[in-house]
């Protein structure tokens, strides 16, 4: 660790910010893994909005990419599209 004074700022600041993306990034996770869980349609159609703007702002944050964000959106809706078309 460098002795500056800035540095050490930094190193502090970097901590915290490490510990709230955790945080984040756990609690998204969870939402989608209580999310496929769900078997009643109007339950799964209703949480669905919930967790997908918790996706984008994790993508917004820079916690995940824009990407994984636009495929995890896109394999949660693939549920609900599902049964309408078949």
């Amino acid at each position: 660790m460098a002795n500056h004074k800035a540095t050490k700022k930094d190193v502090r600041q970097a901590e915290k910010r490490r510990d709230r993306n955790r945080y984040y990034g756990k609690t998204t996770r969870n939402a989608i893994r209580e999310l496929k869980t769900l078997t009643e349609e109007k339950a799964y159609t209703e949480g669905l909005p919930d967790v997908v703007s918790m996706i984008d702002k994790l993508a917004k944050r820079g916690i995940i990419h824009k990407n994984k964000a636009s495929n995890l959106k896109s394999k949660l809706s693939k549920k609900t599209a599902a049964p309408a078309t078949a």
